[in-house]
């Protein structure tokens, strides 16, 4: 069974607005590696439709863009993304497919089908998996910077305090640092 990593870039205040967070070289070579270490893409309809209203441009060359930024498109094109959704059921970007049904059942489902894991990158979709005990690792990239506004991090709550264990803690040149967790037993 494969293992479900959260990841998100957040600011010391627990700011997830995409926007905030520092995106150089490096800050997409670490997602690059994350991404290529999963076998699949996880996330909510948000995040799938703000990813389809830009990285398939890039990936074509219908957008310009640095090549580092051009190579993660192309492989995130080719990566499978599973979509949670009750709003929409159309998901025309490449190797999408939208997960139906029960939510732990289909969650689970997919992490069994995939040992390599899967990298869950929704905000809103990781506090309801959360919710469902479902997480089995935690990869934030922490910027060096305050945001002052939100969205924020598990903004909806958790019915109770999650625990967890360091695993690695990497600093890079722009000052963030990309802190991996696991739940602690």
């Amino acid at each position: 069974m494969g293992v479900l990593t959260f990841s998100i870039n957040v600011t010391l205040d627990g700011c997830i607005d995409h926007q905030e967070g520092i995106a150089d070289d490096e800050t997409h070579a670490f997602f690059t590696r994350l991404m290529d270490e999963a076998d699949a893409m996880l996330w909510g309809r948000t995040t799938y439709e703000m990813m389809e209203s830009y990285w398939p441009a890039v990936a074509r060359g219908d957008v310009e863009a640095p090549q580092a930024l051009r190579e993660w498109a192309i492989k995130l094109d080719a990566k499978p993304k599973h979509v949670v959704s009750s709003t929409r059921d159309d998901f025309p970007w490449t190797n999408s497919h939208h997960l139906t049904g029960d939510l732990r059942t289909a969650v689970q489902e997919l992490k069994n089908a995939a040992p390599g894991g899967v990298l869950l990158g929704s905000a809103m979709l990781a506090a309801e998996l959360d919710r469902l005990d479902l997480i089995d690792e935690y990869m934030f990239l922490v910027h060096p910077r305050i945001a002052g506004h939100g969205p924020i991090l598990y903004q909806s709550g958790l019915a109770n305090t999650r625990r967890l264990e360091l695993i690695s803690a990497e600093p890079l040149r722009c000052g963030a640092v990309a802190m991996r967790y696991r739940r602690a037993s």
